[in-house]
């Protein structure tokens, strides 16, 4: 490996040290939901966040505060030597992307039926400490 190349992958290794991340996959809530509530904690402080999402009456709120409680606690596994409360947390990034889906039948008038999908979503969720 070249001088240049070992420089840029400890810069790199250096930057992702204060980042942490957690993963839901195949949450049986549809994307569109979903990202209704992320759009409410993205770029938020993790304290203010928590509150949001326990206060709000959707369910995508509840499978959203237990992600991010799981990407804190990374955090902090991470970074053992650093104080939760002097870190500044923020939620820098959170996606949600479509899953797959369960396809049913639901009968319909005249002998028809109609299709009905089932979506489910993939969600991501990074945590930052604020420079």
């Amino acid at each position: 490996m070249g001088a240049r190349k070992r420089e840029r992958a400890e810069r790199i290794k250096e930057e992702r040290k204060s980042i942490a991340f957690a993963k839901l996959n195949n949450s049986p809530i549809a994307p569109r939901k979903m990202r209704l509530v992320a759009d409410l904690v993205r770029g938020v402080e993790v304290d203010k966040a928590l509150n949001i999402l326990q206060h709000n009456p959707k369910d995508a709120s509840v499978s959203l505060e237990k992600l991010l409680r799981s990407a804190i606690a990374n955090w902090e596994q991470k970074n053992e030597d650093q104080d939760l409360q002097d870190a500044n947390l923020i939620v820098k990034e959170i996606q949600v992307g479509g899953a797959g889906m369960l396809k049913r039948i639901q009968a319909a008038p005249q002998g028809r039926a109609h299709r009905i999908r089932k979506r489910s979503n993939h969600v991501t969720i990074v945590v930052d400490s604020a420079k």
